[in-house]
This record gives structure tokens, C-alpha cells and sequence, in this order.
């Protein structure tokens, strides 16, 4: 099993910068694709980035791509997700997220991860 602890999240103002971390603990080695997705309070999920661990392709929502950066170490342990241009819509708890399949094998926006960490909330205000 793969356990999931994010950190980095806060409170900022519009325009300004986060960045969230993810570490995975356990059998990371059987980890594929690992991303982010948000979820805002009487809101749907949202899928916002997510990564191959073949170092290949690197998928975003388009409300998200030029402002946000997603990256994983080589041994698949940490996750980061940098942001910046925050604007008050990003505001939601963060979660990170974790397959044995790659990304390519499903929809990573809208299907189940296997595994998905606590959560860490970002607010942004105007």
C-alpha cells in the first residue's frame, strides 16, 4: 500500500505564489501516475495536474496550464505542485493522488485514483 501526506498549503493573496509537496510512503515503487486534484466547497472534483512516472507526459486542466507546474523526483517519493498567478478560483482543499496504472491507462481528471492523501487547504483572496 501507498500512504499520502501533503503540506505547502495557505492562505495568499491574488497573484501571489504556493507550493505544495506530496510524499508518498510505502510501496511507492508500484506507483505509476501521481497528480493533484481540488475539490471547493459545493463544487465537483477537479482534476488539476498529474504526471507519468515514466518521466513522460505531464497532463493539466486548461484553467491551470501556464500558471501551474507539477514534478516528481526519481524515486517516486515527492510530488510538488507549484503555483503561481493564484487567483480566488483556485481556492480549495488540494488533495494529492496515486495509481499503480499509468496515466495513459484511464481518464486521471475524472476517474478514482487508488490511493489520495488527507488534504491541505489553499485560499486565495482578491
Amino acid at each position: 500500500q501507498v500512504q499520502l501526506v501533503e503540506s505547502g498549503g495557505g492562505s495568499v493573496q491574488a497573484g501571489e505564489s504556493l507550493r505544495l509537496s506530496c510524499t508518498a510512503y510505502g510501496y511507492t515503487y508500484t506507483v505509476n501516475c501521481m497528480g493533484w486534484f481540488r475539490q471547493a466547497p459545493g463544487k465537483e472534483r477537479e482534476g488539476v495536474a498529474y504526471v507519468d512516472a515514466s518521466g513522460g507526459p505531464r497532463y493539466y486542466v486548461d484553467s491551470v496550464k501556464g500558471r501551474f507546474t507539477i514534478s516528481q523526483d526519481n524515486a517516486k517519493t515527492t510530488l510538488t505542485l507549484q503555483m503561481n498567478s493564484l487567483k480566488p478560483e483556485d481556492t480549495a482543499m488540494y488533495y494529492c493522488a496515486a495509481d499503480y496504472r499509468h496515466c495513459s491507462w484511464f481518464d486521471p481528471f475524472n476517474e478514482d485514483f487508488r490511493t489520495r492523501g488527507q488534504g491541505t487547504q489553499v485560499t486565495v483572496s482578491s
